[in-house]
């Protein structure tokens, strides 16, 4: 019955020109919502995405259900997006190879860190780190691949 009310004097006063303003829940439901990866999710398809931005804003630099041992070669998925990415998605099938392994060198080496797939994203890749000593993940991806999570020991949040 009270939704009905509220209905009913919503229908009353937009019928008169004026508007309702939004509840203090609504506006912060509204504002999760329009968040770039959030809105950006596209179910599990598969694919490993990267974007030149924070919060997947900005050139989308690539995406793949492959591995991909250059981003700066053509052919894997990623071409000329070395030490470009600030965020990250896996939207790959869950099971098995279901991590993905970003990697600070070509051909993976070096130093890595993981995304598990339900993390879903990493939105600002300046506060994670690889293993190994190499501190900030943001702008220097170089490579990826698809792997179990027993093949990792660091993570991205």
């Amino acid at each position: 019955m009270r939704k009905f009310a509220i209905t009913a004097a919503v229908i009353g006063l937009t019928a008169l020109g004026l508007t309702v303003p939004a509840t203090t829940a609504q506006a912060a439901d509204a504002s999760v919502q329009a968040t770039g990866c959030n809105n950006k999710w596209p179910g599990r398809n598969g694919n490993v995405y990267a974007w030149d931005g924070y919060d997947c804003q900005g050139a989308l630099l690539g995406q793949t259900a492959g591995n991909d041992p250059d981003w700066n070669a053509a052919g894997g998925g990623f071409a000329g997006a070395w030490d470009r990415a600030s965020s990250v998605m896996n939207a790959g099938y869950t099971g098995g190879r279901d991590v993905v392994q970003f990697w600070f060198w070509q051909n993976y080496e070096e130093t890595y860190t993981c995304l598990a797939p339900n993390e879903y994203f990493a939105d600002n890749l300046s506060d994670n780190s690889f293993n190994g000593g190499h501190p900030i993940v943001d702008n220097n991806i170089r490579s990826h691949r698809w792997v179990t999570a027993g093949e990792c020991a660091t993570w991205l949040t």
